[in-house]
């Protein structure tokens, strides 16, 4: 993510805004604010923190946008016909959308250092595992570092996530690595992880403590270069919450809502964990191609449809479920959707809580709108995190540039409207998807 500064030597005039501004925001701002200034440079940062001394707002660059001094500004040059308010209605072809995806992690073996790939056993990072697996000895870096793929995955004893990734691990035979954190480890790197992910998300935290643990032992082994899984649940409405899409237009529209995010979410978590420690995260879901390519498809074949035995990204698993060549085994192919920060351990999520609540009163909790009139954390985990994050940086303009508003199991703030009964328990969790989630939280009490 890419952060701006608007900056007046003479005037002492420091611009910025939030990460979250869209291009109407900007427009305000370049019409409203910057005539009265004669601005002389624009500075550049690929961190709020490198700015954070030296500006009272900030303005994260928007992806797929470029910024022109002499043409007007901002400006979007990245604008997919499947962005527009048009309902894609490209017949589903499996071949066509395994291709694309083959193509785009091949693309993406290119590189001159060591490199492996993130293997939590979930579906995304099996297949980019299945597919690099499948065409590593074929590549100039297979010929250099040699043809066995390295795989890494992270979670306390006895998670989700290392029984699944290992499984996949045997069955493609990778030097599979793995590695254990407990959730006092964890919550001894919170304050690092939130000055170097720069947010007090609580979703992205969550999920952002075990990969930037799992990175520091990555880059200690001289890899310097990991492919991912990002992006497939918003593409494919994998997350657990598209159970409850009601219709396909408003089913696409949330995958829209969820990929124009994804730098405030899982890409910065991504990009950040793994940038703390100078190792460098591909990602193949969201190659520009097969985006085209997957979000073109009907809808209609995404929606999830128990009567026709389709689950959550029904149309990956069924496009790599070739039973004369297989991918991965049938059970990992059809795993349920399960959210990195769950995966890694259940007791991870319980654990934090369980910290927040003892770091945090009632009291402070009431009085949060007062201390935090600004998005303000409705739990005491949300509490905490904001502390540590304001700490770290205490301007205004930096507590704006994270999102707020209620979400369940990672939705958007619209999404949750699907469900009435979600209202009970908001929490991003895919345990909050209740009804869904094989080990669902239990409904609260009102």
């Amino acid at each position: 993510m890419l952060e701006g500064l608007l900056h007046d030597d003479d005037k002492h005039a420091r611009v910025c805004g939030s990460s979250n501004w869209d291009v109407d925001s900007w427009a305000m701002l370049e019409r409203n604010f910057l005539p009265s200034f004669d601005i002389s440079s624009i500075w550049f940062s690929s961190e709020m923190k490198a700015l954070s001394d030296d500006c009272e707002r900030f303005v994260s660059f928007l992806p797929g946008h470029i910024y022109s001094s002499k043409n007007g500004g901002l400006r979007r040059w990245y604008n997919p016909p499947w962005f527009s308010e048009t309902i894609p209605s490209t017949p589903y072809d499996p071949l066509v959308l395994r291709k694309a995806f083959e193509k785009a992690v091949v693309k993406r073996l290119m590189t001159d250092v060591p490199f492996g790939v993130l293997l939590s056993g979930g579906l995304d990072s099996s297949l980019v595992a299945a597919v690099a697996n499948r065409y590593l000895a074929d590549t100039e870096a297979g010929r250099q570092w040699g043809s066995q793929l390295h795989t890494f995955c992270v979670g306390l004893k006895g998670s989700p996530d290392l029984k699944a990734a290992r499984e996949v691990a045997d069955y493609l035979g990778t030097r599979h690595h793995e590695f254990h954190f407990t959730v006092q480890e964890g919550i001894d790197a919170l304050e690092e992880v939130i000055y170097h992910v720069e947010t007090y998300d609580v979703t992205s935290i969550r999920a952002s403590t075990p990969m930037f643990l799992m990175s520091r032992k990555i880059k200690s082994l001289g890899v310097k270069m990991v492919l991912s899984g990002e992006g497939s649940d918003e593409i494919f409405g994998g997350y657990l919450y598209f159970h409850k899409a009601p219709n396909k237009e408003e089913f696409h529209q949330e995958t829209c809502r969820k990929i124009n995010a994804l730098h405030l979410y899982d890409c910065l978590r991504a990009n950040k964990s793994t940038s703390a420690w100078g190792v460098e995260a591909r990602v193949p879901f969201l190659d520009k191609e097969f985006i085209n390519i997957a979000m073109n498809i009907d809808p209609e074949w995404k929606m999830i449809r128990p009567d026709l035995r389709r689950i959550e990204k029904w149309v990956v698993r069924n496009a790599f479920d070739d039973d004369q060549n297989p991918y991965l085994p049938k059970h990992i192919l059809y795993r349920q959707k399960e959210q990195f920060s769950d995966g890694v351990g259940y007791s991870w999520i319980d654990g934090l809580k369980d910290h927040a609540n003892s770091q945090v009163s009632d009291s402070m909790l009431a009085n949060a709108s007062f201390v935090y009139p600004h998005n303000t954390p409705t739990t005491k985990e949300g509490y905490y995190y904001r502390t540590i994050f304001e700490r770290y940086f205490p301007k205004a303009a930096a507590r704006e540039t994270v999102p707020g508003g209620p979400s369940v199991a990672c939705s958007t703030a619209k999404a949750v409207e699907w469900d009435a009964a979600w209202s009970k328990n908001l929490d991003p969790s895919g345990r909050a998807a209740l009804g869904v989630h094989e080990v669902a939280y239990e409904v609260k009490e009102t």
